[in-house]
Parts: C-alpha cells; sequence; structure tokens
C-alpha cells in the first residue's frame, strides 16, 4: 500500500473516530447540554398561561413567547401538507435524519447555493433546544457543526420516542409566526382570527410561507414578498400531489385577506382585571409545587385560568364607562380652573414630583443632562401622542399627535377623569365585569381594587341598617336639624344644599340623602358603635374610625370593598365575598385549584328586605338618583346610592336589581382636581350614568338573561306595602340633590362659637297602626330649595 494511500486512510479512520467520539460524548452529556431522554420522553415547550372568560373566550395571556398548543387532530390537514411540501417532502421516510439531503449539502455548495438539510424532527430539535436552554441557531460554523452533531442524536431519540403524528404537532407548537407569536392556534388565531382547524390552503400556505422568514415574509409587514412566498409554497404543494392543479389554481387567485387579531396586554378584553390578576397569579405560582417541587411559571407553563368574567358584560362594561367618560371628559375640561392650570395653584409640588417619576426624565439623568437643560427641556414645546377622547367603541382611535410641553401634557394628562366599575352576581359573588380605568395604554391604576377614596353618602345605608336593627323603622320620623358633637368638638349646621329644618321619614332621608339626619343618627346610636358594625360585621379591609363624620362617608375604601359589603343587601343578609377564578388548570387539563364562594350571614333577610326597599326609594321620584329612570329609562325595581365627597372630588353610585349587583367611581388621581359644581360633580351625574349605560345593554341583550321584570324576593315575615311609598308628598320627576359629605363650611367648629349647639330631641315613638307597622307622622317635611335636574 501507498505511502499516500495510507495516510489517506489514517486520515478518514481518525477523522471518522474522533467523530463517533464527540457523538458518544454528546450522547452520554459529558460535554455540550445534550437534553436528559426524561426531558424528550416529556418535551415541554414555554406556552403562554390564558386567561379565559366564563363562556370559553380567551381574554388574555401571560407569556414571555406567546405561544399555544394543539392537539394533531385540531390541525387543519392543509398546514400538515403545506409544511411537509415545503419543509420535509421525505418526512415520512427517514428517521430523522435524511440521507440523501445531508449528502446533497457539498454538491449544492460547489455550485454556490445554500440548501438547507434539517428535517422537520431536527428542526424541532433545535427549537426544543432554544425553548429549554436558550440555544440559538450558531453563526459560528464550527460551533454550528457541533450544534448539527447534537440536532442529530436528539433527532434520532425523538423519532423512537413518538409517532410522526406527535413529532410534526409538537413541531407545529414551537414554530414562530412573527410579532412574538409561537405554535400554529396562536398563528391562526392572531393573522386569521380562527383556530387551526379550520384553515384554508392559502391561510395554511401564507403560515408555512413565514417559517422562511418570519419578519420577511409577514404578510402584515411585507405583503409583496408574502404573497409571492405563499404562491411558492401552493406550487410546491400542487408538485408533491397534496392539492390538485386547479385547488391550486384557486388558492394562488386568492389574495391575502387578514384578520390580524394580536392578543396585547395593554389591549383587549379587561387589561385592568387581568393586571390584578397577573399579581395574584405570580403569588399563587410561589406558593404551588409542581411534581417535581418547583415552582410554577405563569410565562412558561400553560397555565389556563378559568374566571367568572363574562365576556359580553366587560364589552358592555367598557363601553358604559367610555360612553359617559368621553361627554364628562368635554364639561371637566371646559371648566375654567382646569382650562387655565390655575387648578395647580399651590400643587407645584405634585408636577415636579411627576416630572422626575417620567421616563423622559430618567432616560435624560441617565444620560447626564443637567437638572437645569432637563427642565427647560420640560417647558419646551415637543411633538407626543397622549391620550384623547374620539371613540368609546373603538379604543385605539383614542389618541392624538400634538405638540405640546412635556409639562403640560403632565397637567393635561393628570387632569383626564379616571373611572373605576365591578359588576357581580351577589348570591354567588361571581364577578362579571370589572374596569379600572379610562384606557390601560396610557393609565396603569386600577380603580376597582387598588385605590381607595372617600365613599361619601354610599356608607349611609350601613348607617340606616344598623338603626334598623336597633328597632327604627323606614316611617320613624327624624329631625332634620343641626346636630353638634360637643366631644368631637363641631357641629353640622345644614346640608350642602342649604336646607334645615322640619322632620322627615327615615327612608325619605335616605332617599334625599340628608346629611343631617345622618349625624342625628349617628349621635343616636353612637360613632363606636356604628364604626364596630362596619368594621366586624360588614368587615370592611379598612379600619373604620368611630368618628361622627363616617355617616357621611369620610373613610376612604376600595370599590371592590364597597360590592363585597353591598351584597348584605342585595344577597338577603348574606355578604358574599367576591370571585373571580372558578379553577386553574395545568397545561395537560389537571385541574389544580378550584375557587368557592365564601359567605357569612350578616343581617336578617327582613332586615336586607327593609333596607332594599329603602334604596329603592333613592332611584324613585324625589331620590337622589331618579334621573335613572326619567333621563336613562331604566326599568323595574332597582336599589340603590349616590355618593359624593367635599368638594365634588369623588362621584359614587351603588345600585343592585334583583340578579345583578354594580358600582361606579368617577374622579381625578388628585383630590385637587375636581368639578366646580355639585351638579356636575355629583354621584347621580358622574358614577351613576356608567351603571345607566351598562344596564341598558344588559337589558338589551337577551342572551344574558337579565330580566328587567325580575322583583326583590319578600321574606314571609314583611308586608311588602309598608316601603313601597317611601315619601308620598314628593312631586313625580323631582330629584333631591346628593349631599356628599359636605364642604368645610357645613361645620362649625364649637370651640370657636362659645356654648355647643343644642342637639335636637329625639322624636317622639309614633303611635302604631293596626298592621303594626309605622307609618311617617304628618309633620312638616323638610325644607328643600327648588332643583332643577343638571
Amino acid at each position: 500500500m501507498k505511502k499516500s494511500v495510507k495516510i489517506l486512510w489514517l486520515t478518514v479512520l481518525s477523522l471518522t473516530g474522533v467523530f463517533i467520539l464527540l457523538l458518544l460524548l454528546i450522547n452520554f452529556r459529558v460535554i455540550g447540554n445534550m437534553p436528559s431522554m426524561e426531558t424528550l420522553e416529556n418535551p415541554r415547550a414555554a406556552l403562554a398561561s390564558e386567561v379565559i372568560g366564563d363562556d370559553g373566550t380567551i381574554l388574555g395571556k401571560y407569556y414571555q413567547v406567546d405561544r399555544s398548543s394543539s392537539d394533531y387532530d385540531e390541525i387543519s390537514k392543509n398546514v400538515i401538507n403545506a409544511l411537509i411540501a415545503t419543509e420535509d417532502v421525505r418526512f415520512y421516510e427517514h428517521s430523522g435524519i435524511d440521507p440523501w439531503g445531508t449528502i446533497a449539502i457539498p454538491f449544492y455548495l460547489a455550485i454556490g447555493k445554500k440548501r438547507g438539510s434539517s428535517t422537520i424532527t431536527q428542526q424541532l430539535a433545535l427549537n426544543l433546544q432554544a425553548d429549554n436552554t436558550g440555544t440559538q441557531r450558531a453563526q459560528n460554523k464550527l460551533v454550528r457543526s457541533f450544534q448539527k452533531m447534537q440536532e442529530w442524536l436528539i433527532a434520532v431519540k425523538l423519532e423512537r420516542n413518538f409517532t410522526k403524528e406527535e413529532i410534526i404537532t409538537l413541531y407545529l407548537n414551537t414554530v414562530p409566526f412573527g410579532d412574538n407569536v409561537y405554535g400554529i392556534e396562536n398563528g391562526a388565531r392572531t393573522f386569521f382570527s380562527k383556530d387551526a382547524g379550520h384553515l384554508s390552503i392559502e391561510e395554511s400556505a401564507t403560515l408555512i410561507a413565514m417559517l422562511k422568514g418570519t419578519n420577511l415574509y409577514n404578510p402584515r409587514r411585507n405583503p409583496k414578498k408574502a404573497l409571492d412566498r405563499r404562491n411558492t409554497v401552493i406550487e410546491l404543494m400542487e408538485k408533491n400531489k397534496f392539492i390538485s392543479s386547479a385547488d391550486a389554481a384557486a388558492a394562488k387567485s386568492t389574495p391575502i385577506v387578514l384578520r390580524y387579531n394580536k392578543i396585547d396586554h395593554n389591549k383587549g378584553l379587561a387589561p385592568y382585571f387581568r393586571e390584578v390578576l397577573r399579581d395574584e397569579l405570580k403569588q399563587w405560582c410561589k406558593d404551588h409545587k409542581k411534581s417535581d417541587g418547583s415552582e410554577y411559571n405563569l410565562y412558561r407553563d400553560g397555565l389556563k385560568i378559568y374566571t367568572t368574567i363574562n365576556p359580553r358584560m366587560q364589552l358592555y362594561a367598557e363601553e358604559a364607562v367610555a360612553h359617559h367618560l368621553k361627554d364628562l371628559q368635554k364639561i371637566f375640561a371646559a371648566q375654567s380652573n382646569i382650562k387655565s392650570g390655575s387648578a395647580w395653584k399651590g400643587h407645584e409640588n405634585f408636577l415636579d414630583r411627576y416630572m422626575k417619576e417620567s421616563d423622559r426624565y430618567q432616560s435624560m439623568l441617565a444620560a447626564e443632562i443637567s437638572e437645569d437643560e432637563i427642565k427647560k427641556s420640560f417647558n419646551t414645546p415637543t411633538k407626543m401622542k397622549v391620550f384623547s377622547w374620539r371613540s368609546f367603541t373603538e379604543p385605539d382611535l383614542n389618541e392624538i399627535d400634538t405638540v405640546m410641553t412635556p409639562m403640560d401634557s403632565i397637567r393635561y394628562m393628570r387632569a383626564i377623569l379616571q373611572a373605576g366599575f365591578m359588576a357581580m352576581d351577589p348570591e354567588s359573588g361571581e364577578i362579571k365585569a370589572w374596569v379600572g380605568g379610562p384606557d390601560f395604554r396610557y393609565f396603569k391604576n386600577d380603580h376597582v381594587m387598588k385605590s381607595k377614596r372617600q365613599v361619601g353618602s354610599t356608607f349611609k345605608p350601613f348607617l340606616y341598617c344598623y338603626a334598623i336593627m336597633n328597632g327604627m323603622s323606614p316611617g320613624t320620623s327624624l329631625p332634620n336639624e343641626p346636630v353638634s358633637f360637643p366631644k368631637y368638638n363641631w357641629t353640622l349646621s345644614r346640608n350642602s344644599e342649604g336646607s334645615v329644618g322640619g322632620n322627615i321619614s327615615m327612608a325619605g332621608a335616605l332617599a334625599k340623602s340628608l346629611n343631617l339626619v345622618s349625624a342625628y343618627l349617628i349621635k343616636q346610636l353612637g360613632p363606636a358603635a356604628v364604626a364596630d358594625f362596619a368594621n366586624e360585621k360588614v368587615g370592611f379591609s379598612v379600619k373604620i374610625p368611630s368618628y361622627p363624620s363616617i355617616c357621611l362617608g369620610t373613610p376612604e375604601i376600595p370599590l371592590y370593598d364597597m360590592l363585597q359589603a353591598y351584597t348584605m343587601f342585595a344577597a338577603r343578609g348574606i355578604i358574599t365575598k367576591p370571585i373571580y377564578i372558578t379553577r386553574i388548570e395545568d397545561r395537560n387539563g389537571n385541574i389544580l385549584e378550584t375557587t368557592a364562594p365564601e359567605k357569612r350571614e350578616v343581617i336578617s333577610e327582613n332586615e336586607s328586605y327593609v333596607m332594599t326597599k329603602m334604596m329603592e326609594g333613592v332611584t324613585g321620584p324625589g331620590g337622589t338618583s331618579a334621573r335613572l329612570r326619567f333621563r336613562y329609562g331604566i326599568k323595574g325595581q332597582v336599589a340603590g346610592k349616590t355618593g359624593t365627597t367635599n368638594d365634588n372630588t369623588d362621584g359614587w353610585f351603588m345600585g343592585f336589581t334583583p340578579q345583578l349587583l354594580a358600582g361606579a367611581w368617577v374622579g381625578c388621581e388628585n383630590n385637587f382636581l375636581h368639578f366646580s359644581t355639585t351638579a356636575n360633580g355629583q354621584g347621580a351625574n358622574t358614577g351613576l350614568p356608567i351603571w345607566a349605560y351598562f344596564f341598558q345593554k344588559l337589558y338589551g341583550d337577551p342572551t344574558l338573561k337579565i330580566d328587567p321584570n325580575a322583583t326583590f324576593a319578600i321574606p314571609a315575615a314583611i308586608d311588602s306595602q309598608t316601603y313601597t311609598d317611601t315619601d308620598p308628598n314628593m312631586p313625580p320627576g323631582a330629584e333631591a340633590q346628593d349631599q356628599g359629605n359636605g364642604a368645610a363650611s357645613d361645620y362649625i367648629d364649637v370651640g370657636d362659637y362659645g356654648e355647643p349647639t343644642k342637639p335636637a330631641e329625639k322624636p317622639k315613638e309614633e303611635p302604631k297602626k293596626e298592621n303594626g307597622n309605622n307609618q311617617p307622622q304628618a309633620t312638616p317635611k323638610a325644607v328643600l330649595p327648588p332643583k332643577k335636574d343638571n
């Protein structure tokens, strides 16, 4: 044997030996990051966790990569055929490595052409490595060669452990389709708004075409190149006998018609709810362990979170909030102190704080720009996008391009009215709709659970309820006179709108929300006793102080808490904790947790019914919520309560029907930004319309089965006639103005005015009628100034 031949054989054998040794070292995980056999037998691509509504609609996802999963029989045959025709025509013939494709590589390189030889199984191997270890396709040829060997080994093992159908399914669940969308099901939903099982030939070809370049052939970004590549895929399907020539011609002649619907956490249904839910789920993942002892990962483990949110109700709630705020914002923006910016006088420290908290300031500071230069830039007109109401049905339209100084933009954005709205089933506790603000893209604060605001007169029903529990009745006549509290060194001298004097039934006082009567009641019952009832029985998450002013709603309480508390009236004396998760499943459908309602009885069914009927008077003629009927046309039985706080800072409305309880709050983030008149700022004009628009939609949608003719259940021991007419002398159509918790001028500091004002005397007990029920005495009504609805 010639020496040259001998050297050649030694070289070949040595290289082969080295190659085999490398394969063995990689296979036995001595070098490299070869996944274990257990990992290959149980491949786990990172899956987005899904938030699901009560009808199965996906409300949103939590992900690092937006990926969904499908089974083989849930994927259109068109997709599978397009994939095989384009990526691996001998897929059903090889065992993970295509020998003909691999052998052909040198010949293609010799003639200057680039040809991929990776089979679908090899591509899956790379995808699984990328998902489990972060390994990406290497650019360095030496590293890529080493990587290729790993792919071969993994591909062979995958072929041994999985059927062809399982491999192609796992591959389609791991591939990217651009826009951070992974998996064929997610690609179908994003680009065509349909599931993967119903994709047509041309739609399937469009998605498979993107695998060659997710950005280059993205039909949303490069429609011409995407169309050309799609038609190439269709031609390959025809060439490999997957479709007929006629089908190919028809598909190629069809334009790409997208129905793009990318689920964005800033958009979609219930973004405020999903953000609150995210925080809770993160804690849940820390507290719950998988079978291997590791924590669940919200962004990778493909959890399915089934919620109580009804997508139709949620949509109606978001539209109701937007509908009213769009109109209300015009009135607020036209207010002189808002328009001129004088509302910020004396509050310049807030502007400085918001400037320093802004991304603009922080980025300039990081760039080592001086403080003076930064401040100068904040007072220099700049092009920017800002939120602006344009449509209450198309949120994407609610931003404009404008020019203003960054400092003016702070003033402008802080003067955008905020809102919180929640609707729930008071019996089951299931939350059906949750709106935490006007637009999650611009305003991240959730005003349902996260923010605490003074509740105004919406607190009064708890005071009146405690009075009912202590022997009073709706017909008990009460004085509408100044009330002093020497121990606390102040006197309430009049109602906010100026009325004082006379007597009124307790039901009438609640309907008109008279502050003097509320002060009288808490004086008789005792602030400590009322506070104890609120803290121990009702069970607010915030401590209610034992001060007389709580009768006017001075405590700061989240809307979420108020709705929970109001279930005691709507659910016959039982407080039901709101729930929004029904169950959590893992990616395989195993139930990890279920949620059951938590209930506790706090008042009797009779007391609950009495309060319900009294609050019905609030929505009747003369009540602070009368416009619910004559302006918004809400029919049927509705019980509720408006609330307005000091200087019209907060506007509330809490209302319920026999089937549903809902509440709304409206105000600004800063308390010093508020309406200048009660006509505009009271709860009846701010919170109530949101509630009304929402229920208009519910009553107009028979699929929701919210019946406007439903009636409150009457306990056996109650004579309903006692409570149906709370104030017979009130002229039809009149509406009292909500009193809120008054203004500073309503409180007289008795320390500056000599002797304390003499408290009003407790009225004598009225004689009982034959039916045993108390009725209002024929005493003068409270003197109220004439008031037109605004």
